[in-house]
């Protein structure tokens, strides 16, 4: 039965891969440097027109944090020819919907229209870029909203700065050091003029990629797309010299509490290399191996066979510059949170030391052949990925061969990974603690 299941699983990464559709674009510069890509699927009448920014709160003044994030819900207040307010009143009406997003390294704003409202999707766009109204109201406005995002996303959700403090401590120099969100002190001392300035330094042409998939006729698409975009003037060119972190080269210990929490966890966090790198693909394969899912090695080990944990698993959190290696568990009963490292450190050491078995491999390259046939499956993932491979990966084609990095990665790379990064002297041990530990 055994032989037979493994077989059938090898059939079932065949079939993933085979199915596998080829995602075609095209793109293409303006000459004001907006990059252009265009994806055509007639199969359902939608179409997705996305916006992409090369801006993230990386690129903040360190005085001034959260303006990356604060400019995602600004640039909906309204434009010149959008009255205050009236921005999602007009999507809903024509059969759509939108929303935006930011991290530290990009900003993205995308709508999802009927595809005979395209060019309702363009001119909002262009309108956001061209035609702003960047004024006090709005400011306050938004600055309120933020607020209280912070509010119930962080500082009243049970684990909500954990990663704060990693980032804390794992970043002196760079500014993934901060988080995206940012400081609200920072937001209230800043004036009208500094966040005029950030919106002209940041969302220009040459900083943003287009995006436009779906029921599309391509020639029609382009005339609208040069008439709309193609007059907004070139910005100034964009430099980025951040400074480089010195290696981590003894292990780091540090406490953090929480008001919001009972139960403490445990993190060890390992600073790596940028997601262009190949080593971050390999570090999604070990983080797939220790914890996707109720077979994984650490659920199965702490939580189900051991009884010692309530949670526990492994994020691989990679970004532009550099990632975070991150594993985590919250004990059960009595255990202690050395106990955890120590179970932890185990199971990272039958890595560094030892093969994984093929059984273990084939099950994580059925989960990745799987989950890239789930993210070109809508028009709207395929828009989103389509920016992000071009912008912060310099490949937009990564869309169809990505795949193919993760089915290179042999079981030799990640012993050889593991060693190279997942080791004691080069990691952060954070305890974060409830707040009543601290008195």
């Amino acid at each position: 039965m055994k032989t037979y299941l493994f077989v059938f699983s090898c059939l079932l990464g065949s079939v993933f891969a085979v199915s596998a559709q080829e995602v075609k674009f095209e793109e293409y510069d303006l000459d004001n440097g907006m990059h252009v890509i265009l994806h055509q699927d007639n199969t359902a009448p939608v179409v997705t027109t996305s916006v992409m920014y090369h801006v993230g709160a990386k690129d903040e003044n360190p005085e001034r944090t959260g303006f990356a994030h604060f400019f995602e819900h600004l640039l909906f207040e309204g434009t010149v020819n959008i009255p205050k307010g009236e921005w999602f009143t007009i999507v809903t009406s024509n059969g759509g919907s939108n929303n935006a997003n930011t991290t530290d390294d990009r900003t993205y704003y995308y709508e999802v229209f009927p595809s005979n409202n395209v060019e309702l999707g363009l001119w909002m766009e262009s309108e956001r870029l061209l035609h702003p109204v960047i004024n006090q109201d709005g400011v306050d406005t938004q600055n309120e909203v933020v607020k209280e995002e912070k509010r119930l996303r962080v500082d009243n959700s049970p684990y909500g700065k954990f990663l704060e403090n990693v980032k804390l401590h794992m970043f002196k120099k760079h500014p993934y050091k901060g988080t995206t969100i940012g400081k609200m002190e920072h937001l209230d001392a800043a004036t009208l003029e500094e966040f005029q300035a950030f919106n002209k330094k940041y969302y220009v042409p040459n900083n943003a990629t287009l995006v436009i998939a779906g029921d599309i006729d391509v020639p029609a698409v382009k005339k609208m797309i040069e008439d709309y975009f193609g007059p907004i003037p070139r910005g100034e060119d964009i430099v980025r010299d951040f400074p480089k972190e010195d290696p981590i080269t003894e292990t780091i210990r540090a406490k953090a509490y929480d008001a919001n929490i009972q139960i403490p966890a445990i993190m060890a966090a390992y600073r790596t290399s940028s997601f262009k790198d190949r080593d971050s693909y390999v570090l999604d394969m070990v983080s797939t191996y220790l914890s996707d899912g109720k077979t994984s090695k650490l659920y199965k080990k702490l939580v189900d066979d051991k009884k010692i944990a309530l949670q526990a698993g492994a994020i691989n959190l990679s970004q532009e510059d550099y990632g975070i290696y991150i594993l985590f568990g919250l004990p059960l009963g009595d255990t202690s949170l050395d106990t955890l490292v120590e179970e932890m450190d185990e199971e990272i050491e039958k890595l560094k030391s030892e093969l994984i078995s093929e059984r273990d491999y084939q099950k994580i390259q059925n989960k990745f052949e799987n989950d890239f046939v789930s993210s070109n499956s809508s028009v709207e993932g395929i828009a989103n990925s389509l920016a992000r491979y071009h912008m912060l990966y310099g490949d937009t084609n990564l869309i169809n061969n990505q795949i193919d990095i993760y089915r290179s990665i042999t079981r030799e790379e990640i012993k050889a990974v593991a060693n190279k990064y997942l080791n004691a002297d080069q990691r952060l041990l954070l305890e974060y603690l409830p707040e009543s530990a601290q008195e």
